[in-house]
């Protein structure tokens, strides 16, 4: 990121952010829409984003806008690079931190040697169940909401490829882990998975994504960085 890059955000503009805490891909999109409309005073400017981050993740978010929102299916074809933690010894209906603990497992079988032993299960062409809270629509409506229903939905699994999976450092009960991957990769699916093969429990606790093909978070605009950039330096005549 180039603190003094000029954009031409109606012709089309790539823009990288590290999405912060509990917003959503669409609260992102949103605040940067909103503050290009103000600053070039228009009534509609096309803004997207390349891949989702659950509210819980942080890290890189790719937005496109004007004519380069073309550009997104092939953004969101790249492989992502992620790090993050898993806790050992419990479950969530999320597969994350966002729903209470539903199961205890104890620990005393889990050891690093397990651990290691089971991590070449989950590199190369993997089949995935994705969580019930997630986007992926049924019947038109998203399973998130139906799973804050209560209703069971029968999932269907999704070959997807994991390139790498490393964790290089283990703090019982919490192994941080970093992971490269394809597109439609659920990292709370492995983290749910990975507790599965030994028997035991895992969820998802912390998750920040780190690259998207050769764009790398280092280079990511902070939101309210970017928003005071536009506010600043930016008027209609500009992006005519």
């Amino acid at each position: 990121m180039e603190p003094e890059q000029k954009y031409n955000f109606k012709e089309g503009a790539t823009l990288l952010i590290d999405k912060p805490l509990e917003w959503t891909s669409f609260d992102v999109v949103n605040k940067v829409r909103y503050a290009l409309k103000r600053a070039l005073n228009v009534r509609k400017i096309k803004v997207g984003h390349a891949g989702t981050l659950d509210p819980l993740a942080t890290g890189l978010l790719i937005l496109c806008t004007g004519k380069f929102t073309k550009k997104i299916d092939t953004y969101q074809s790249l492989y992502k690079v992620y790090d993050g933690t898993m806790r050992l010894g419990a479950t969530t209906p999320s597969f994350d931190a966002e729903t209470e603990i539903n199961e205890i497992f104890p620990l005393e079988n889990i050891s690093p040697k397990l651990i290691q032993d089971n991590i070449q299960h989950f590199v190369g062409e993997i089949n995935q169940v994705p969580p019930m809270f997630s986007a992926i629509k049924v019947d038109g409506q998203p399973l998130y909401k139906k799973a804050r229903k209560g209703q069971e939905v029968k999932i269907k699994s999704r070959k997807v490829t994991i390139h790498d999976f490393k964790i290089p450092e283990i703090r019982f009960p919490d192994l941080d882990f970093e992971v490269k991957c394809t597109k439609g990769t659920y990292i709370r699916s492995l983290a749910h998975e990975f507790g599965q093969k030994m028997n035991n429990g895992a969820y998802l606790t912390k998750l920040r994504r780190t690259q998207i093909g050769e764009y790398h978070l280092k280079d990511a605009w902070q939101l309210e960085d970017l928003i005071a950039h536009i506010r600043d330096n930016y008027t209609p005549e500009e992006n005519a």
